[in-house]
């Protein structure tokens, strides 16, 4: 168990106690001791009951749940409350917009108590009819309603990565060959079958030793004598484990990797790459590579990120393989969170996992004042915050150092969170959009684009404000918005959350025609949330993005100057 996994049955807890409109106080208890150990630097797991009261905001009563969990890992009070309440129900927690309240109306009025009955109502004009719904309501319920079951079955990329690895560690001492394939190994933002093949020259023996594993489920129907199908336990996602026969894995590896749209194309030999792979020549000794196979069809060899259709073409048209941006090529980190406002770790604690990384640069880009649900800094934090930045950068020599920026809300009218004088003392400003997310395309676009205007403005954070899997993006007018940032020498971030993934992959190539530069931020609200740039590298690769764009691949003193000179040329003008 970790400090999440307590937080999460905490939430879980209280949101079910709202729900039961259960004692108000003890909702708080657990929904403020929650908050605390979210914020946390340290694992509590292990502390005894005496040290855990010592922590702000937990009590005695609050500690031995803590120990409960750790002990058992499961809250009784969970288990009551879920017993009560139908997986219906609790299906209905991930509409946007319900919250508990809501959702015990619409159970106790209504008595719905599932997302079919829900859509049915809320279709038929009910949900409209209750107090405190109205017509807006139900038709944000029915657009989340669609949104969902478009997402229904699919998992994130990090998540997909995650089960992929623990499948092909249980498979690897049985096989003399397991490998990941398919979404997974082209990197897809959204995954909804987890693939593995797996090499075997006895596909009875090999479909016995796959029903071994504990975690999996095999579905009778759709599995065939080569193809094992089902799901992981604990998760609706599809798992297909194909057997391979000796000699023949690397042909299966490059198909079941490019999606049908990529393996249709049709290179220079007549021949498409699903032929090449097929008719190549085979030797079990030296198996043919990704590349030769590319080579046979008379086309330019493609990435793994990249086979998703003919784009990977058309790019290769212009470019080399070669020029895509790689991990190995970022030079610092520029959208992180501290303690100052919604981190987990210090400000010095952030830096310094930045520097085991070898990077040379960490920008700390805090919330900002408006939003105090995520305790934004106001004007006087932040000259506190850049205080401390100053101190901290005098302890490091001159490979290293702490950039001060801040990630400002855009307003409502599209202006930044803070006065002229207050943005002026940043390197950089993350301008992004966090509240009043329900907009037009017209005025979402607006809203972008005063911000891109401002001089101040460097960075634009998660440009549609999407949540994989769970929220819509708002809806912009994409070419706009990067016109006007290459108008105004912005940059546009990739975050890298794998909750986000925002800008979408598809809009990276367009925007380095424009000559904007992307920049790969991980949004980190911890140490460990630096490495989410890996997720941010793997769709950077997939939309084509070169390391020639890429903002945080400029070395310390290429960003220092790049950022002096812009702020020198566009505040100067915006002076004028």
């Amino acid at each position: 168990m970790t400090n999440a996994d307590i937080v999460d049955l905490f939430e879980q807890t209280a949101r079910l106690m709202e729900l039961h409109n259960e004692d108000p106080f003890r909702i708080k208890t657990i929904s403020s001791a929650a908050f605390n150990i979210d914020k946390l630097p340290n694992d509590i797991t292990q502390l005894p009951l005496a040290d855990l009261t010592s922590i702000p905001g937990i009590g005695k009563s609050v500690a031995a749940k803590i120990r409960e969990i750790v002990e058992t890992e499961r809250l009784s009070d969970l288990d009551e409350l879920l017993a009560r309440t139908p997986e219906g129900v609790l299906a209905m927690f991930r509409i946007k917009g319900l919250g508990a309240k809501k959702i015990r109306t619409l159970w106790t009025e209504l008595s719905i108590d599932n997302l079919n009955d829900l859509q049915v109502a809320a279709e038929n004009g009910q949900v409209a009819k209750i107090k405190g719904f109205g017509e807006a309501t139900q038709e944000k319920i029915l657009a989340s309603l669609e949104f969902l079951m478009a997402q229904a079955g699919k998992i994130r990329m990090d998540k997909a990565r995650m089960l992929a690895d623990v499948l092909r560690n249980a498979l690897d001492p049985h096989f003399p060959a397991v490998e990941i394939s398919g979404q997974v190994r082209r990197q897809a933002q959204e995954v909804d079958t987890v693939q593995l093949l797996v090499e075997t020259a006895d596909p009875v023996a090999a479909m016995n030793q796959i029903d071994q594993v504990p975690t999996l489920v095999r579905n009778d129907v759709q599995s065939s004598p080569f193809a094992w199908r089902g799901t992981m336990t604990g998760t609706d996602v599809a798992v297909e484990i194909k057997l391979v026969q000796p000699g023949q894995l690397a042909q299966q590896l490059f198909i079941e990797t490019a999606a049908d749209a990529h393996l249709e194309q049709v290179g220079s030999n007549s021949m498409s790459l699903l032929q090449a792979a097929l008719t190549g020549p085979r030797n079990d000794a030296h198996p043919p590579t990704d590349e030769a196979i590319y080579e046979r069809a008379g086309l330019p060899y493609i990435v793994p990120e990249m086979r998703e259709d003919e784009f990977g073409f058309r790019w290769a048209a212009k470019h080399n393989a070669d020029a895509l941006v790689t991990w190995d090529d970022l030079r610092g980190t520029l959208h992180n969170h501290s303690t100052w406002s919604d981190g987990k770790n210090s400000l010095s604690q952030m830096a310094e996992y930045a520097r085991t990384l070898g990077l040379s640069y960490f920008g700390i880009a805090d919330h900002s004042q408006t939003a105090a649900y995520a305790n934004g800094l106001r004007p006087e934090r932040v000259a506190a915050q850049q205080t401390e930045i100053d101190k901290l950068n005098a302890e490091y020599g001159p490979d290293f150092r702490i950039l001060k920026g801040i990630e400002s809300d855009i307003l409502g009218d599209g202006s930044l969170d803070y006065t002229d004088d207050v943005l002026a003392s940043f390197d950089y400003v993350v301008a992004s959009v966090h509240q009043t997310l329900t907009m037009t395309q017209e005025k979402a676009t607006a809203r972008l684009l005063r911000a891109i205007e401002n001089p101040y403005t460097t960075i634009l954070g998660h440009p549609t404000g999407r949540l994989l899997l769970s929220r819509e993006g708002y809806p912009i007018d994409h070419r706009a918005v990067i016109d006007a940032c290459a108008e105004h020498r912005v940059v546009i971030e990739i975050n890298a959350s794998p909750y986000r993934l925002d800008i979408d992959w598809r809009w990276i190539d367009y925007a380095q025609q424009q000559g904007v530069m992307l920049s790969i931020n991980p949004d980190a609200h911890s140490t460990v949330g630096l490495l989410d740039m890996h997720y941010g590298v793997a769709v950077g690769r997939k939309g084509g993005l070169l390391r020639s764009m890429t903002f945080n691949a400029l070395t310390l003193d290429e960003i220092t100057k790049w950022l002096h000179e812009r702020r020198s040329v566009k505040i100067g003008a915006f002076v004028k």
